[in-house]
């Protein structure tokens, strides 16, 4: 198992050996949204893997102070005008960019998560395409979301499942159907992404807050469905379908086991030594998780997660 330590008691998650596949030469990988809590983390790992990335940034100053040169000498930081020539020559890009959807959506917000989002896939698109073909990449990995499927708390979403039709399932048809654009002679990857979870960020240091407060619980009856994965095993995945040719199309990133809002909630509870009962409004809720609340399974069931279960102890 591994575990990580809020208040000096742990959070286990059981653990499964990994099968990872491991690419046979160094790739220059260029990143949108590298910055983010996930974005980070990838720019991490493949740098530690050997290989060149591309910082695709609107902000340099942020993109280097993140990744000092002197610590990530193989990592670039490329402004917006010059995306096009990095991605020309670039093995495979990684499209992770947009505006959180964990607030409250004002008719602003809204548009600007499906702007911010659509707008960056068709761009980085758009450069793939024009890219001569013998600098073009190879494969595109677009991130989604799993709010694609809409929401249920009784149905069970695989990849093949249909599109929902609220507003976050039009925002990922748009997304998707954007990055579908891309030239046909690229392996297109879309990862349908859930709730992810890590103690340095996401939803997990949006909630023990709350806790701490004797604000925690569920919303309504608590019934509502939380398909997470944790940080660490979405980054293998988007490295796995950067290397791996069998990995085309539409890919679920959610731990195969989904739990319960309510579970989750107790269980948090239980480790902070505070009270999980209390309902609170789902409005907070969406400002902590988004609305997403849907259950996923996948149909790789060769993959193999590192993160499988979350389990409390003390």
């Amino acid at each position: 198992n591994v575990c990580f330590y809020v208040n000096s008691r742990r959070i286990n998650i059981a653990c499964e050996a990994a099968n990872e596949v491991k690419p046979t030469c160094n790739m220059i990988v260029s990143i949108t949204g590298a910055t983010g809590f996930i974005g980070t983390r990838l720019v991490e790992r493949l740098a530690s893997d050997g290989h060149r990335v591309r910082v695709l940034t609107r902000s340099a100053s942020t993109a280097r102070s993140l990744f000092p040169v002197k610590q990530y000498p193989g990592v670039e930081i490329v402004e917006e005008s010059d995306w096009v020539s990095c991605i020309h020559g670039s093995t495979a890009v990684v499209n992770l960019a947009g505006t959180p959807i964990s607030t409250r959506w004002s008719p602003e917000i809204k548009d600007d998560i499906m702007r911010s989002r659509v707008g960056v896939t068709t761009k980085v698109v758009e450069a793939i395409n024009a890219a001569p073909k013998d600098l073009m990449p190879s494969v595109f990995v677009s991130a989604t979301a799993v709010g694609f499927y809409g929401t249920s708390q009784t149905h069970v979403f695989d990849e093949s499942s249909p599109a929902g039709k609220d507003y976050l399932a039009e925002v990922c048809r748009e997304w998707e159907s954007t990055a579908e654009k891309v030239d046909c002679h690229v392996r297109l990857v879309l990862i349908r992404i859930g709730i992810v979870l890590d103690k340095d960020g996401g939803a997990l240091a949006k909630m023990i807050p709350l806790f701490k407060i004797f604000a925690g619980g569920p919303a309504g009856s608590g019934k509502q469905w939380f398909s997470w994965v944790h940080r660490d095993d979405l980054v293998s995945l988007i490295v796995e379908a950067l290397s791996n040719p069998s990995y085309k199309g539409v890919v679920n990133g959610t731990a195969p086991h989904p739990v319960r809002l309510a579970e989750l909630c107790d269980q948090l509870g239980a480790i902070l030594g505070r009270p999980s009962w209390l309902s609170i409004p789902d409005f907070f809720v969406q400002a902590v998780f988004g609305p997403r609340r849907t259950v996923c399974a996948t149909k790789e069931s060769s993959r193999t997660w590192i993160y499988v279960q979350i389990q409390i102890s003390s």
